[in-house]
């Protein structure tokens, strides 16, 4: 059975939106209160619309889940139709957030090793105005690290990031395992491919859910360009902002320091999301297995005779 105990509770009202920016302005309530999935079947992962059990020392009640925030905290609604969020901060009241049901993280995740010109420092140890190292060798400033947390409880199989092992797409790269979430850039014969469509099943593939903890946290890079830049040894994509930066918890952070969005260009490489669009070269040399042919045998056609 899932559970997850949260401390506080935050009032929103009763005129939540998903998808929408949230203001909290209501002070935290402890609650220290235990949701328990009540889907039948009993699965791991909570969904929109599903029913949970609201615990505390003094109430049992049955809410609606109906969404979280982009820090991984659950908004719930309950039989009253006022809306609430659980968190284990206190610090949320006064703070803007937003919904993640319209967002994905394109991140890299905690402990990845990115180079700069002073050696290689971990992912969420580098700060605005550092400066990292591109893959043609130049030095740039960091402008902007968003930060993204999601919660397994509520992502559900989204969740799940891509792990590249030491030396799995050649050259001896990455140096050590990467993981990067699936729709991440890597770049690989001056193509810019998303991680998820390199997966060979062994050396490179996803990070099962049991692997993952309960909450993780990813981050991205944004310089002034769309670089690339070294994650563990391998080229890797910075932020471009089609992904959204309103979907990295620190989304505030960044409308303090700039006043507005900026746009940033793409990168003059051509880009790949799907595994069909991976050139036959870099399927052969990463040992990517080929697709399975479509069998037009087995397709049920409707024709004229057929119906006659």
């Amino acid at each position: 059975m899932t559970t997850e105990t949260f401390i506080y509770s935050y009032a929103l009202g009763a005129f939540y939106t998903a998808g929408n920016p949230i203001a909290i302005t209501s002070p935290a309530t402890t609650v220290n209160a235990t949701l328990t999935d009540l889907s039948v079947p009993q699965d791991s992962i909570l969904l929109p619309a599903e029913n949970v059990q609201y615990t505390t020392s003094t109430v049992d009640v049955t809410v609606t889940f109906v969404g979280q925030t982009a820090a991984g905290d659950p908004i719930t609604q309950s039989s009253g139709g006022n809306f609430f969020v659980l968190s284990n901060s206190d610090a949320l009241q006064g703070t803007n957030t937003t919904t993640s049901e319209t967002s994905y993280p394109y991140c890299f995740a905690a402990g990845t090793l990115i180079a700069t010109p002073t050696g290689e420092t971990v992912v969420e140890a580098l700060d605005i105005g550092d400066l990292v190292t591109t893959a043609d060798g130049r030095t740039v400033p960091i402008k902007w690290i968003g930060r993204q947390t999601v919660h397994k409880f509520f992502a559900g199989p989204k969740m799940e990031p891509v792990r590249f092992r030491a030396g799995a797409l050649g050259d001896g790269l990455p140096h050590s395992d990467l993981t990067v979430t699936a729709d991440h850039g890597m770049v690989l014969d001056g193509l810019v491919i998303n991680a998820s469509a390199l997966i060979n099943g062994t050396t490179i593939d996803w990070v099962p859910m049991a692997e993952l903890p309960k909450r993780v946290t990813y981050y991205h890079i944004e310089t002034e360009a769309h670089d690339v830049i070294l994650a563990n040894g391998a080229p890797a994509e910075t932020f471009v902002d089609y992904a959204g930066r309103q979907a990295f918890d620190n989304y505030q952070e960044y409308v303090d320091l700039y006043g507005a969005e900026r746009i940033i260009h793409e990168m003059d490489r051509p880009r790949l999301s799907a595994l069909r669009l991976v050139p036959q070269a870099i399927r052969d040399r990463l040992g990517i297995p080929a697709e399975p042919e479509f069998n037009w045998d087995n397709l049920d056609l409707w024709d004229d005779e057929s119906a006659a």
